[in-house]
């Protein structure tokens, strides 16, 4: 498998440290609010990362952080934390705004069929941790304090703006970093602040009572659960500077060892052309897409993009995916049963298609997790599939067909195409029920029952339409 390293910015054959063990470390949500799509993106991607280490037989342990703590307004060293300034809105405690939208969060990545983490650590619970990777940073001449506030000292440590590719002279005061008349450079970074009487989330530490930086928790937590050097760091396309920028400085800076070696950023939502963040109002919630489309196909939308090229969101993008997703649940319902023995060999033509399409999938996915290409495998798979089922509907093709299907569609891409077909079978017996009923309401001439029947279907997307002799047909719109 060959993955990017935005750190040598080309592909590069993947290699864990210590195999088959792989240690992935994904930077998680900031719960204020709930989740937009971008998170959808995010999040299916490397789930998608999760799910192929996985398959093809690495012990995976993967960590994705919880933000309660630390992360300001303006991303870098100034404004309110976040999660204080929600909770001041809706005049709820800090703790309680962290609750419900983690909740939320989680709620979203099951409905969307994200693999829960191993750990979410949450940065609230970790102040310790990141108290005690201070110390190693101020012992270590890389951090200093200054009336309550520790900052980073950006000059100590010569490979800062090795993965953003900034040079450190080029790096402007005031971009993104605020100035601070305490910091000893424009450029320093804070690891923690002092908090004042009216700061409620802060702990007491060496430094007298204050809070993390955001960039500090991930050191931390990342180090604490995986170990020095991490196999792959993940995170948005937007997080490489300041974020993870910073991050590699205090890791490297308190161990002297790489602290990733493998970077994966995933690119971003736009809408049209721009990126789509709750700062720039112009997000859509995932909850008010799930009103409109069903999870696994928001889901089957993202993986029609590469995880590295923005996604720009539509409802016709939405729309041709739902289509996309009818063509794959038919298939699976034509598939019917699968849980007979088999009888006999599948056929030489459906073992052929079957040996093709895995191996065009499983090179889609070496090439770093091209999962456009994959998912355009499978659908030569149900293309291919149908026309031999056309000719030969033995149970042998139907459950070989079934099994690749699950396998690559279902196991790797997290495509529940069992479940939707089984949804899909339901639906289609529940629209010959219903239109049974409208016969026999339109045989005892209770016409005004049929038509609000009708107009109640068509409301949830069903057309009903009355046939010859009485009889009625009900289909989706």
């Amino acid at each position: 498998m060959r993955l990017y390293n935005s750190l040598t910015r080309q592909k590069e054959e993947f290699e864990p440290l210590a195999p088959p063990y792989v240690g992935v470390y994904i930077c998680g949500p900031t719960v204020y609010s709930p989740s937009h799509l971008g998170h959808g993106k995010s999040y299916v991607s490397f789930d998608v990362l999760i799910r192929y280490l996985r398959y093809l037989g690495y012990n995976v342990r993967y960590i994705q952080n919880i933000t309660d703590v630390g992360h300001l307004t303006d991303d870098a060293d100034a404004g309110e934390d976040k999660i204080e300034k929600q909770a001041r809105l809706e005049k709820l405690e800090p703790m309680q705004i962290a609750e419900k939208y983690t909740k939320s969060y989680f709620d979203d990545m099951d409905a969307l069929g994200v693999l829960r983490p191993d750990v979410s650590p949450r940065a609230s619970g970790h102040i310790p941790e990141q108290i005690e990777l201070i110390k190693k940073l101020i012992k270590r001449g890389h951090a200093y304090e200054v009336d309550g506030y520790v900052y980073y000292s950006v000059s100590s440590f010569p490979g800062y703006g090795k993965l953003s590719g900034r040079k450190l002279d080029d790096l402007m005061s005031g971009a993104r970093v605020s100035v601070d008349e305490r910091k000893r450079n424009p450029k320093d970074f804070a690891l923690w602040k002092q908090a004042g009487d009216d700061h409620i989330l802060k702990w007491n530490s060496p430094w007298g009572w204050g809070y993390p930086g955001w960039h500090l928790e991930c050191s931390a937590m990342s180090m604490r659960y995986i170990g020095n050097t991490l196999d792959i760091h993940g995170g948005g396309l937007d997080n490489i500077f300041p974020h993870h920028e910073s991050e590699i400085a205090q890791s490297e800076g308190a161990t002297g060892k790489p602290f990733a070696r493998v970077w994966l950023h995933n690119n971003m939502v736009t809408v049209d052309g721009q990126k789509m963040g709750k700062s720039l109002g112009n997000f859509t919630l995932l909850k008010e897409i799930f009103e409109k489309f069903s999870p696994i196909v928001v889901r089957l939308y993202i993986l029609r993009s590469h995880y590295r090229s923005p996604l720009d969101f539509s409802d016709k993008g939405l729309e041709s995916a739902k289509s996309a997703l009818e063509r794959l649940t038919a298939f699976r319902a034509r598939l019917g049963r699968t849980d007979s023995e088999i009888a006999e060999k599948p056929s030489e033509e459906t073992a052929a298609l079957i040996k093709r399409t895995k191996a065009v999938f499983l090179e889609f996915m070496d090439d770093d997790l091209n999962t456009p290409g994959a998912l355009a495998s499978i659908f030569d798979l149900i293309r291919g599939g149908n026309t031999i089922l056309d000719k030969d509907d033995s149970p042998a093709n139907r459950i070989v067909l079934s099994g690749i299907l699950e396998e690559l569609a279902g196991t790797i891409l997290g495509l529940d195409t069992a479940g939707s077909a089984s949804s899909e079978a339901n639906s289609m017996e529940l629209c010959e029920i219903l239109a049974e009923t409208r016969g026999i309401l339109r045989e005892n001439r209770l016409f005004e029952a049929t038509d609000r029947m009708r107009e109640s279907l068509n409301r949830i997307g069903y057309i009903a339409r009355d046939l010859p002799g009485g009889k009625s047909k009900i289909t989706r719109k």
